[in-house]
């Protein structure tokens, strides 16, 4: 089967359909690059074509370029010359002297746009699924086949500038609207008519950067308004970034450079600052981790082999409150019947209301219908009765993270349940084994970690018990993808691997402070290191009261297995200010003072813990937080509680924010060198403490001059 099908008509119309072999998508590989190169040769040597339409024969256009190519680019010079190569052939599109029309269909991404845009005339499918966009800046690229160029040529260099900076997916209407494409079609077969009337009227198109009387929509790089822009641009992405993410500076870089100068010179300027990115260590750690690992995960590679696809028909949760209400919101509108119990009818009803405020809002921007909404929400009973649970399939407690109540609901649960139902806790740090003491069927026992708030948070972890059958652990994984979550694997153990390591954190940060580091230097050291909040907010954010109380009921378990306990140096930190009332967002006051929908660090923080004469170097803090955590995470996958690298990655980015430029806390020591990285935790340790002491696995690596897995 070839990867483009070629029908020309009576009227020598060529119509063009993209469908690439084995895959799902069609994406821009050499299997498909080849047959498009083929038709540039097509509409120019054959005088009886009188113009081409572009369309796919799958649900999306084109997904973008082939990431293997991507990565297999070494050197400046290849991924240069890979990017002029596109170029080259999109061009010769437009100045064959014939009409090229482009039909669009569900995703068109990345290279698909950039060829796009390379057409004369771009008309969309508007069947509600078309996404548009230029999304390279999330693998640290930018867009190399002429999307920084065509782009702001078309929409104007603000639209654009937003768009490839976020990585935004642009609907059909905002797409008509800005000038991204010309036309709108309810269906493919009407695209197709417009395409050929199209091509009929304009036998001799040409893009309007290419003539001679061109103007940017809103002004080139000279004009004042732009230039305004370009002031004040590049400090607002390096306020927003803290430098971490380059390809941020090449995309203003190549599009205010290509607005000085002629369009084919702006291609070159660009294609030197995707060779800039392509080579970067933040693309590559981007690529390997956000493209390579999470792929794998999403097909499958953390499932138990052999075991069949399950889907939840119906849902219980038990608890609520902002957790179980979150997970009810998002299992309902996956299509899952939803019961949600609580201990008073009030409660329960609060429960489901967090659903009707978010579809509330969603009617008013008009991104659903009052239909939709009330059959979203008739998927969710409240309830108090134990009875209602019957016929669940799955069953979700979300109740205080405590031990006795904790036990309590899952006997009255069970006693309602199916014996194949799966019984799954939302703890966060108590070990799934010891809960599953309270069942009496351990072997369908399973942590189900969710992330606050729910409906935003993408990350589930998933916590296998000494007991937990390889057919719950099946059965659990395929209920994350189904809600449209991203899920880990990870082996019981105290704190899992997300609490504990995410622990480290927001715990050195407090020991910082209780060091008499200045609080303002710490907060902006985590944000220098790339996380997304700095430790003291973030530590009010998930609130100082329950930090003392995952603390006690450590030293309690612990105690009571015969082990010592040995406390973080930034605990006395917790328990101090939760003394005096200041126990986090929850109260208005913290390490802030939080007021009107600000925050403002505490001014007697100062007179809590006086400042050091002598403060740190800031690179000193931000490697005292990073190889915390680093380090940590190093330490669960040699104690067996990671099960794979990819999930250690993953779960560290998509879990608590760690610094994704740095592609996760696993690939932080790889791009660190594990050598090197020993040396400098050995250095910390010496002088702060043996929680910095390296971890034996990556000791052991660096002496075999190993690395963690990439892909």
């Amino acid at each position: 089967m070839n990867a483009l099908q070629i029908d020309k008509g009576e009227d020598g119309i060529v119509v063009a359909t993209m469908d690439l072999p084995g895959h799902s998508m069609n994406i821009l590989n050499e299997t498909l690059a080849a047959p498009l190169r083929g038709l540039a040769d097509l509409l120019e040597q054959d005088a009886s074509v009188k113009g081409l339409i572009l369309r796919s024969g799958k649900k999306d256009f084109l997904a973008g370029a082939d990431i293997d190519r991507l990565r297999a680019l070494k050197t400046a010079q290849e991924a240069f010359d890979a990017s002029m190569e596109l170029k080259r052939f999109i061009r010769r599109f437009e100045r064959c002297g014939k009409p090229v029309v482009a039909i669009l269909n569900g995703q068109c991404k990345g290279g698909g746009l950039e060829i796009a845009m390379g057409c004369h005339r771009r008309i969309v499918v508007d069947d509600g699924r078309a996404r548009l966009g230029l999304p390279e800046v999330k693998l640290g690229l930018l867009p190399g086949g002429g999307g920084t160029q065509r782009m702001p040529r078309l929409v104007g260099m603000q639209q654009a500038l937003q768009w490839m900076g976020e990585g935004s997916d642009i609907k059909a209407a905002q797409a008509l609207a800005s000038g991204l494409v010309n036309e709108l079609a309810a269906s493919a077969d009407e695209a197709l008519l417009k395409a050929r009337a199209w091509i009929a009227a304009n036998p001799k198109p040409v893009q309007p950067w290419d003539a001679p009387k061109f103007r940017y929509p809103g002004g080139d790089s000279r004009s004042p308004a732009v230039a305004q822009l370009f002031s004040i641009g590049p400090s607002m992405a390096a306020a927003k970034s803290w430098g971490n993410y380059p390809a941020l500076t090449h995309i203003m870089s190549s599009v205010f450079e290509g607005g000085l100068t002629d369009f084919d010179r702006a291609l070159e300027i660009e294609s030197r600052y995707f060779a800039a990115c392509a080579i970067s260590p933040e693309s590559r750690n981007l690529i390997g981790t956000l493209w390579y690992q999470l792929n794998g995960i999403k097909k499958g590679a953390s499932r138990p082999a052999g075991q069949p696809q399950s889907k939840v028909k119906k849902l219980g949760i038990l608890g609520a409150g902002m957790m179980g209400a979150g997970i009810a919101h998002v299992s309902a509108k996956a299509g899952i019947e939803v019961v949600l119990l609580d201990t008073t009818q009030e409660a329960a009803d609060k429960g489901k209301r967090y659903t009707q405020d978010i579809l509330d809002k969603a009617l008013k921007k008009g991104r659903t219908t009052a239909d939709k909404r009330d059959a979203l929400l008739a998927l969710i009973t409240p309830t108090t009765n134990y009875d209602d649970l019957a016929g669940c399939d799955l069953l979700i407690e979300a109740v205080f993270e405590d031990r006795a109540v904790k036990a309590e609901v899952t006997k009255k649960a069970e006693a309602v349940l199916a014996n194949g139902a799966v019984f799954a806790s939302n703890t966060s740090t108590l070990p799934i084994t010891g809960l599953a003491q309270a069942s009496q069927r351990p072997a369908n026992f399973i942590g189900l970690h969710f992330f606050s708030p729910v409906d935003k948070m993408p990350l589930v972890e998933i916590i296998v018990g000494k007991e937990t059958s390889d057919e719950t652990l099946a059965r659990g994984f395929d209920y994350v993808l189904q809600i449209g979550k991203t899920p880990i694997v990870v082996n019981d153990s105290r704190g899992f691997y997300t609490s504990r390591v995410f622990g480290t954190y927001v715990m050195e940060g407090l020991a910082l402070l209780q060091e008499g580091v200045h609080p303002r230097a710490i907060e902006v050291a985590g944000l220098q290191a790339g996380m997304p909040m700095p430790p003291l907010a973030l530590q009010d954010e998930v609130s100082l009261s329950l930090g003392v109380h995952v603390a006690e009921q450590t030293r309690k378990d612990l105690e009571a297995e015969g082990k010592a306990y040995t406390g973080h140096p930034g605990e006395p930190v917790l328990r101090q200010l939760c003394e005096i009332g200041r126990v986090g967002k929850k109260a208005g006051k913290g390490f802030y003072d939080w007021a009107d929908g600000g925050k403002t660090l505490w001014p007697e923080l100062g007179t809590l813990y006086p400042l050091a004469a002598e403060q740190p170097a800031q690179r000193e803090l931000i490697d005292r937080l990073m190889f915390a955590q680093a380090n940590e995470a190093a330490r669960c996958l040699q104690e067996g509680v990671l099960r794979s690298v990819a999930d250690a990655n993953i779960g560290s980015i998509f879990g608590w924010g760690f610094a994704p430029f740095q592609g996760g806390a696993l690939q932080f020591i790889n791009s660190y060198g594990l050598p090197e990285f020993v040396a400098r935790a050995r250095e910390l340790a010496a002088a702060h403490g043996e929680r910095f002491a390296p971890a034996q696995i990556v000791v052991d690596m660096a002496a075999r001059g190993e690395r963690f897995a990439e892909q």
